[in-house]
């Protein structure tokens, strides 16, 4: 089936204008003329149309690819292959900057001021602002909230680094005693989950002792909370909710005046 270049235009969504430059410079020339003269493009004329386009995509000028297609050793399996490579490449590189820019999407959400490049620095592996969409659904009308994204909206590139090199060093000591068989009832395990709501209080927002106990079950009900303690060591989330109610108790017993 020949197409005229309108119809080709049309089923490649390029102009009428790109189809006469292609044929004007040598890379795409029709495979016949009518007998009024006009263009005719062949099903393999479509081919190359479409090889070229893909070519254009990414990124390649005119003249590179018209030497390409050109070569007399070019198979157009291998050339297609090729291509393909290419393009999982340039999606694997698109998905990247997609990732990176939802993260700084979901740190704008919550006030953060860093720029793009202190964000990539600064996160790493960690995610500051991960699960905010759920946490802001269940806790929105909260003062917590508010004061969490108060505080989250003046936090400087040092005060991330900080806050995460301080939660990251109070996870190895709970997965170290956790490791060492500390029972998670035990006084050092206690101090451990004190530690935790005092970081808490001073990043993000008041915790009482309530409040810790209502955060300690959602990082064993819910996976993917879960998952990012079991990172430093197995059932972690696990022996820190038992540690985060054991010093609730303590603490309540303290205020009703029965310590021992």
């Amino acid at each position: 089936m020949d197409y005229t270049i309108g119809q080709l235009a049309r089923l490649a969504r390029v102009s009428v204008r790109t189809l006469r430059h292609y044929d004007r410079i040598g890379l795409l020339h029709p495979s016949a003329h009518s007998q009024a003269g006009y263009r005719l493009y062949s099903s393999q004329d479509l081919e190359r149309l479409q090889r070229i386009l893909c070519y254009r995509q990414l990124g390649f000028p005119l003249r590179q690819i018209k030497a390409l297609l050109s070569a007399p050793a070019t198979d157009p399996l291998a050339d297609l292959q090729q291509q393909r490579a290419l393009l999982c490449q340039r999606i694997a590189s698109l998905q990247q900057m997609l990732e990176a820019v939802d993260k700084l999407l979901k740190a704008r959400s919550m006030g953060i001021t860093l720029e793009p490049d202190e964000m990539l620095a600064v996160f790493g592996e960690d995610d500051p602002v991960a699960f905010s969409e759920e946490a802001q659904q269940r806790w929105e009308e909260t003062a917590a909230w508010a004061e969490a994204k108060r505080r989250a909206a003046s936090f400087s590139r040092a005060d991330w680094q900080a806050m995460q090199a301080e939660f990251s060093a109070l996870m190895r000591d709970l997965a170290a005693a956790s490791a060492q068989g500390v029972p998670a009832a035990s006084a050092q395990a206690r101090r451990l989950a004190e530690a935790h709501r005092l970081y808490i209080e001073r990043w993000f927002y008041p915790c009482s002792a309530h409040l810790h106990c209502r955060l300690a079950d959602l990082y064993v009900s819910d996976a993917r909370f879960t998952e990012s303690f079991q990172r430093f060591a197995p059932q972690l989330a696990q022996y820190l909710r038992t540690a985060i109610y054991a010093n609730a108790g303590y603490m309540s017993a303290r205020e009703r005046g029965d310590d021992r």
